[in-house]
């Protein structure tokens, strides 16, 4: 990956390099697992260092032990923002569908739920449904009359 980033930013093309859990390459990692426990450790460091020779102006870190975000984030010279690395990076940036709640089921470890829109998404839902059943909707003041003045 550094070769293509070097490649890019020789050309004007500003990166910005991710490891630990790639969702990209997730199969190829086992699954959406931790990155970077024990010795695997140094070879998630050595990336992030890898990327930032190449010319990344920063790293996204994502699903790594919090002691190993707050390694790189001392050992690296660009800016590096966590996504389940814990404090000790840079910044942070959660998938706002996660931070929202949009799926009831799926709860990465990771993620600060700040609402649940899935439930309140599913209550409105079957509000309108049982509206449109029970002829409350459309009413009046959703309808247009022929005259072209409200119905």
């Amino acid at each position: 990956m550094a070769d293509t980033i070097a490649f890019l930013v020789a050309r004007g093309i500003p990166v910005m390099g991710h490891v630990g859990l790639t969702p990209q390459a997730v199969n190829t990692l086992g699954g959406y697992k931790v990155q970077g426990r024990g010795a695997d450790g140094d070879r998630v460091l050595a990336d992030a260092r890898a990327i930032t020779d190449a010319g990344a102006f920063s790293v996204v870190l994502e699903k790594l032990p919090e002691d190993l975000g707050a390694r790189i984030t001392g050992q690296i010279a660009v800016p590096t923002i966590g996504i389940g690395a814990g404090v000790g990076c840079d910044g942070q940036v959660l998938v706002v569908d996660d931070m929202l709640g949009l799926f009831a089921d799926f709860r990465p470890k990771f993620v600060k739920r700040y609402a649940e829109f899935a439930r309140d998404g599913q209550d409105a839902i079957a509000a309108y449904a049982a509206d449109v059943r029970a002829r409350r909707f459309p009413a009046p003041e959703h309808s247009f009359a022929s005259t072209g003045k409200p119905a």
